[in-house]
């Protein structure tokens, strides 16, 4: 049985601008509350995030998060904090039409995130060229990130990480 109770639960604190940074002594409290059960806890300041969302300029965005000492917004951390209390990673394939994100579990290896594009991706999988979301960053590229030898051909056993950039070879 799927018991509502043995759920993880995600808890949201909504503070004041004064406690965004350091909570206060109800976020505190809730963490104390919550310390032994499978939870995670988010501080964020509901009225900063009205503000955030209003910005279109990614720059204006991050200088605003600096004025306030932040590093990221709330939004952020509250995907963040669910996808670590699910336990799920997102690795993204790329093609000259589209770019896109998938999630999955983490710990899956290579054949069964494939599936998640479409079953004949999993029963027919070969291989994966696999670039560490990190190398892409640095070489901006993917035909850089060959040139540098970045790219890893990984076969069934291959357990996928947070980030990857992967291409699929299948045979149906």
């Amino acid at each position: 049985m799927h018991l509502l109770t043995i759920k993880p639960v995600l808890y949201v604190a909504n503070v004041d601008e004064g406690s965004i940074l350091s909570g206060n002594k109800f976020v505190d409290r809730l963490r104390e509350k919550v310390q032994e059960e499978n939870a995670e806890v988010i501080v964020l300041c509901a009225a900063i995030e009205a503000q955030i969302a209003e910005f279109e300029d990614l720059e204006e965005k991050q200088m605003f998060l600096e004025e306030y000492g932040l590093e990221e917004s709330g939004l952020n951390k509250l995907i963040a904090g669910a996808y670590n209390l699910l336990n799920l990673i997102t690795y993204f394939t790329a093609g000259v039409q589209e770019v896109r994100a998938w999630t999955i579990q983490k710990g899956w290896k290579a054949p069964a995130a494939a599936g998640v594009i479409h079953s004949d991706f999993e029963k027919g999988f070969i291989k994966a060229e696999v670039i560490k979301l990190a190398d892409y960053v640095q070489y901006k590229t993917e035909s850089a990130c060959r040139d540098n030898g970045k790219i890893a051909i990984e076969g069934k056993e291959y357990v996928v990480h947070d980030g990857d950039i992967m291409h699929f070879r299948f045979n149906v």
